[in-house]
């Protein structure tokens, strides 16, 4: 009989294709997997036409087409202030899990230590122990799921090699601070640790705040690794393609990992992202887009026996359902795709020990109709 490790037999199917799965069998509205179910921008489409239809049909350059790379460039000057080489400090990846899962492959070895907070997005930890690491775990604060600085630097040690920071933050919808950055290089100051900044939503963000890329502050730049997605932005998750920005230093090594992961991501549709996005309005408009949803999915729901979290950021809101039902957050998910077709996530998911605040994560990346017949479902649920 072969005889295979499992290295990652703790970990089952992902909870994000469970859900949209049953939400499919049940013919459920499903607000559970973060995609948009509109159509990106008509234009975004007409350029990809053009660029399907060209020359670039053959592998793109291994660090990504120097145009979106010199793209990436200006939009990290427009929004953070800060000159990156396109050259050298940008890398364009096959979507955010991919530069995630380089970016660990490239720094843990066997034995160190990575800390990450949860309800923690949930390709971290496998992807930490799929490379030897051990993840190290830290709560965010309930309710406000702030970060609690004591326990961290408790955990903080020479074993440390990364700390893993998510800001606008999925699944929870809350946001970094000056002040926890300030902490953070502070922390780290003098260390061998490193930074891995999941900014995928960095575009998305709302009530006039400010997202604190970890690209806006030079001494914890230095060790940082900073990931975004370019799908959330352009609304096309399905095109899978995002990028690194770190220092040349960091970066070198990230690329001699990359190459032999993915060598060269989609050829064309980096051609059609590059020229998209050259127009700031394409980035710069999307959090107020989004904020108009959130707001018309609140005010469809505001009414329910559902108490509201707040959102500062991503295209997520949580829902506490406490009045309505004593049932494990995973047992209620279901029963409302069962019974009241609609698709939610169960928040217990993102706590490696499966914290159960009877909380669901629900996505308003949708129409208003899906919106708000979904409103319609949430508001007669009660006890």
């Amino acid at each position: 009989m072969l005889q295979v490790q499992d290295k990652l037999s703790a970990f089952g199917t992902t909870i994000f294709t469970v859900m949209s799965a049953l939400a499919q069998k049940h013919n459920a509205i499903n607000l559970s997997q973060g995609f948009p179910d509109f159509e990106p921008d008509k234009k975004l489409i007409d350029i990809a036409t053009k660029y399907l239809n060209s020359s670039f049909q053959q592998y793109a350059p291994m660090p990504g087409d120097l145009g979106l790379r010199e793209t990436v460039s200006e939009i990290v000057w427009n929004c953070y202030q800060r000159k990156l080489n396109p050259e050298t400090e940008i890398t364009i990846t096959a979507g955010a899990t991919q530069a995630i899962y380089t970016a660990i492959a490239t720094f843990v070895s066997k034995g160190d230590e990575v800390i990450i907070f949860e309800p923690a997005y949930d390709c971290y930890a496998p992807s930490i122990i799929a490379n030897g690491g051990i993840p190290v775990y830290s709560e965010l604060k309930y309710p406000e799921f702030k970060i609690d600085w004591n326990d961290v630097k408790q955990k903080l040690n020479p074993k440390t090699k990364l700390i893993i920071i998510n800001s606008p933050h999925n699944p929870t919808g809350s946001i970094l601070s000056k002040e926890d950055i300030d902490i953070l290089t502070e922390i780290t100051r003098n260390t061998n640790t490193l930074i891995l900044s999941d900014e995928v939503y960095e575009h998305i963000i709302f009530d006039n705040e400010i997202h604190h890329s970890v690209l806006r502050y030079e001494e914890l730049f230095q060790r940082s690794i900073m990931v975004s997605s370019f799908g959330k932005t352009i609304h096309t998750t399905g095109w899978k393609i995002g990028y690194l920005a770190a220092p040349e230093n960091l970066m070198n090594l990230l690329r001699k990992v990359h190459q032999f992961l993915v060598f060269a991501v989609n050829h064309p549709l980096q051609k059609t992202i590059a020229e998209y996005l050259k127009n700031p309005e394409n980035y710069l408009n999307i959090k107020t887009f989004y904020q108009q949803k959130r707001d018309f999915f609140i005010e469809k729901i505001k009414h329910s026996h559902f108490k509201i979290f707040p959102t500062k950021g991503t295209y997520f809101v949580l829902l506490d359902y406490s009045k309505i039902s004593n049932k494990k957050d995973t047992d209620f998910a279901i029963e409302l795709i069962e019974q009241f077709k609609i698709a939610s996530i169960p928040m217990s998911v993102f706590y490696h020990q499966q914290k159960d605040y009877h909380l669901l994560r629900f996505c308003f990346a949708k129409k208003n109709e899906t919106l708000e017949n979904a409103g319609k479902i949430i508001s007669v649920l009660k006890n």
